[in-house]
């Protein structure tokens, strides 16, 4: 899904020439650093950089990925992005996508806002009642970059749709350097891309995000805009997964949407909207999942078949 070669590429189309001191004019047609610009920038033989480009020459040294890093001026993200790309004899085995009981837990604590955790393919593996009655759905089973690329009309949901895109874009790509090996997450990458033109371009261009933290806005067809800021938690000793939470700022005109959407909900926490398995007599999501009836072809939900449903089909909010 993701290599070295295509990686350096695009990031070299990316450097302005004039800002590494190369003077240009109107004659150069090339978008970028030219190739042997790189390795002169970068103190490596012209020969050696252009197979790294065509992916023949394999296992670059720390201080020669640093050099490149340095001139193709790659933020900390890009920069560990591509050190795990140059070392694909160290890459991560695919996670597991079972979530504790203790996190489960977690969720319940989270009163006063969305909160959900998902997986590097960005698979809802829990959610909080709350953050069921922002998506009007279910959420555990639900792909957010299916739903937002495939599901979602550009004035859904997200106020701020074209950011999101972005951002989901950015964090597969990165979880595609991570875990390479993962047929599911390759797989959702596919049909993301056969359904798609925007993410057919933005994935094109190679870039790689880490979500840690912002804002994300909401246009609720219930109690309108709702402006609500993000933190991503990484759980320790569980690969590829993150705590999602949403809160509102207290007083805000969010705090108060918010609130009314909790006092809309009719139907208790086992009903359409709550985080609950309908076999289960908990009201939770079931940390195992039930089996995924599509396969793996069609689903990317987890790295076991059973863990997580393929989200549902269904047209635009």
């Amino acid at each position: 899904m993701d290599d070295l070669a295509g990686f350096l590429r695009t990031r070299r189309s990316r450097v302005d020439p004039a800002a590494v001191g190369i003077p240009t004019d109107s004659r150069r047609r090339v978008k970028g650093l030219r190739r042997e610009e790189v390795a002169h920038l970068s103190g490596v033989s012209v020969d050696y950089y252009v197979r790294l480009e065509q992916g023949r020459a394999t296992q670059p040294s720390d201080q020669v990925l640093d050099a490149l890093a340095r001139v193709l001026a790659l933020d900390e993200t890009e920069r560990e992005h591509l050190h795990r790309l140059a070392c694909q004899r160290r890459r991560a085995k695919v996670p597991g996508g079972r979530v504790r009981p203790e996190l489960l837990r977690v969720l319940d604590l989270v009163a006063d806002g969305p909160a959900l955790i998902t997986n590097h393919r960005l698979d809802v593996l829990a959610s909080n009642r709350l953050a069921g009655l922002l998506y009007g759905r279910p959420v555990p089973g639900l792909n957010t970059a299916r739903h937002l690329f495939l599901e979602e009309a550009e004035r859904g949901l997200h106020a701020d749709w074209e950011t999101c895109t972005l951002d989901v874009v950015g964090h597969l790509r990165l979880a595609a350097g991570k875990y390479p090996e993962d047929p599911r997450l390759a797989s959702r990458v596919g049909e993301l891309a056969m359904g798609s033109e925007r993410f057919r371009r933005l994935w094109a261009r190679a870039d790689v995000r880490a979500r840690t933290y912002g804002r994300k806005a909401y246009r609720h067809p219930l109690v309108g805009l709702l402006e609500l800021h993000q933190e991503n938690f990484v759980l320790p000793n569980e690969a590829g997964m993150e705590l999602v939470v949403l809160s509102a700022p207290p007083g805000s005109p969010a705090e108060d949407g918010l609130r009314l959407l909790a006092s809309l909900d009719t139907t208790g926490p086992t009903g359409p909207t709550g985080r609950t398995d309908p076999t289960g007599p908990t009201g939770r999501t079931d940390p195992t999942g039930p089996t995924d009836p599509t396969g793996p072809a069609n689903t990317a939900g987890t790295t076991d078949t059973a863990d997580v449903p393929a989200p549902p089909t269904r047209s635009p909010r």
